[in-house]
C-alpha cells in the first residue's frame, strides 16, 4: 500500500484504483508520489526544528509536539490578553473577543427565524420546555433565543423525537432561507449545564454548531482549570466558520433542485454533500470549495453561477486565521495534512489534533488523528483538480448518492 492509504487506513484496492482513475481523469500524474515527498520532506524538516533525531520513536516525537503547542498555546492567551493560559473563566471570554475582531467571511444563508419557529410550534420540544421552566411553547419563544433552543434539542430531547423533527427539513424550500451573519451563541451554565455535560465529556470540547440556522453554539464546561483551552477553542470556533459557511454555499448551489428539503434533511444528518468525479466513488463539496477558495486571480466557474458566488467560496483553513491573531504560531503553516509513519501508526503534525489531544491530556496511543486525515483526503483530491475538463465532469453533476472516498 502506498504511504498516503496507510496514513489514511484506506481499503485496498479501492484507494489504489481511485488514484488510477483520478490520474486518468484529470491528466496530472504522479500527483500522489509528489505528495508524499512533499510531506515526508515536511515533516522530517519539523522534526529537526524540534531538535529530535530523524529516527526518534513515536511517543518521543509525541511529547517533543505536545511540549510545542503547550508553549504556543500560552503565547497565544497572553497574545489576546490572558494571564492565566489554563483558567478558562477568563480564557473564553478574550477568546470570543478575539474572534470577532478576525477579518474573515461571516455571512451565509440561513433558515429564517420564523420558519425555525413554525418548526418547533408543529412539533413542540416538551424536555426543553419542561427543562426552562415554561408552560408552553408560546412562552417560552416569547423568552428565549430560537438559536440557543435549537441548540438545546440535540440534548434535551430523546433521538426518536430528533429522528422526526428532522424529519421536517424535507418540506424546506429555497425560499425558507435568507441571508445573514453567522451568531455566536454562549449557553448559560445556570441554565444549560446539566444537559450538555454528556456531549462535552463524550466530544472532549465544548463547541458545537447549528449549520441550518448559522450558529455556534459555547457550551459551559465544568472544569476551572484546563491546559490548552485557547488552542483547543479557538481553532474549532473558526473550523465551524469555515464549515458553516460550507453548507450554506452548498445549499445555494441547489436552491432549485426539486428534491431540495429532501438534500438538506439528509445533508444535515448524514453529512453527505457529494459529487461523482469517478465511476464508483466521489468527493466532498469541501473539496470544491477548498479547491477554488485557494485559487487567485482565476475565473470563477460559470457552472456555479448565479447562485454561488465567488465569495460563497472563499475559504481559509482556522490555522491561517489564528495567524492574525498571533503571527507566532505561523510555524505549523500547511501542516495540517503531514505525519510521519511510526511502527505503530502515523504521528500528525495537525495543529488542531495536537491541541486536543494535549488539552483532553490523551496518551500517545489515543492520539487524535482525524483533523489530519480529514485534512490529507482533501489535499488529494483537491491537488487532483486543475484540468478544466475534470471540473466540467465533476461540477454538472451533483448528487448525493455515491459512496463517499472516506469509506475507501
Amino acid at each position: 500500500m502506498s504511504r498516503l492509504g496507510e496514513f489514511l487506513q484506506a481499503k485496498q484496492p479501492l484507494f489504489d484504483t481511485a488514484l488510477k482513475q483520478l490520474e486518468d481523469r484529470s491528466g496530472r500524474k504522479g500527483v500522489d508520489v509528489a505528495l508524499t515527498a512533499e510531506v515526508a520532506t515536511k515533516s522530517a524538516e519539523f522534526i529537526k526544528r524540534l531538535k529530535l533525531d530523524p529516527e526518534c520513536t513515536g511517543p518521543e516525537l509525541y511529547q517533543a509536539l505536545i511540549d510545542q503547542v503547550a508553549k504556543h498555546d500560552h503565547q497565544l492567551a497572553e497574545a489576546i490578553g490572558g494571564s492565566d493560559p489554563a483558567d478558562v473563566a477568563q480564557m473564553i471570554p478574550l477568546i470570543l473577543k478575539h474572534v470577532q475582531q478576525v477579518d474573515m467571511p461571516r455571512s451565509g444563508c440561513f433558515l429564517k427565524v420564523k420558519v425555525a419557529e413554525a418548526l418547533l410550534k408543529k412539533m413542540p420540544p416538551k424536555e426543553v420546555i419542561k427543562h426552562l421552566g415554561y408552560k408552553n411553547l408560546a412562552e417560552m419563544l416569547r423568552n428565549e433565543n430560537v438559536f440557543e433552543i435549537y441548540g438545546a434539542l440535540r440534548f434535551a430531547e430523546t433521538a426518536d423525537w430528533l429522528n422526526e423533527f428532522n424529519a421536517q427539513y424535507a418540506q424546506l424550500k429555497h425560499s425558507d432561507f435568507e441571508p445573514r451573519d453567522i451568531q455566536i451563541i454562549r449557553f448559560d451554565a445556570k441554565k444549560w449545564g446539566g444537559i450538555t455535560e454528556h456531549f462535552v465529556a463524550k466530544k472532549l470540547h465544548n463547541i458545537t454548531n447549528l449549520k441550518e440556522l448559522g450558529a455556534i453554539c459555547i457550551l459551559p464546561i465544568k472544569i476551572k482549570h484546563m491546559p490548552g483551552v485557547t488552542l483547543k477553542i479557538m481553532p474549532l470556533i473558526f473550523h465551524y466558520f469555515n464549515e458553516i459557511r460550507l453548507y450554506s454555499s452548498f445549499f445555494k448551489l441547489i436552491k432549485n433542485k426539486q428534491n431540495f428539503g429532501e438534500i438538506v434533511a439528509t445533508t444535515l444528518i448524514a453529512d453527505t454533500p457529494n459529487i461523482p468525479i469517478t465511476q464508483g466513488q466521489n468527493i466532498h463539496w469541501r473539496v470544491i470549495q477548498r479547491y477554488f477558495g485557494k485559487l487567485k486571480n482565476e475565473p470563477h466557474p460559470e457552472i456555479f453561477e448565479p447562485h454561488v458566488q465567488p465569495e460563497d467560496l472563499h475559504w481559509r483553513k482556522a490555522e491561517e486565521l489564528l495567524y492574525e491573531v498571533d503571527p507566532y504560531l505561523t510555524a505549523w503553516r500547511d501542516m495540517d495534512y503531514v505525519a510521519v509513519m511510526k511502527p505503530d501508526g502515523p504521528v500528525t503534525f495537525n495543529l488542531m489534533d495536537i491541541s486536543l489531544s494535549y488539552s483532553n491530556g490523551l496518551k500517545y496511543q489515543d492520539r487524535y488523528l482525524y483533523h489530519f486525515r480529514e485534512s490529507l483526503w482533501n489535499e488529494i483530491f483537491a491537488r487532483y483538480m486543475g484540468q478544466k475538463v475534470l471540473e466540467e465532469q465533476l461540477l454538472v453533476k451533483l448528487n448525493n448518492d455515491l459512496i463517499a472516498p472516506e469509506k475507501l
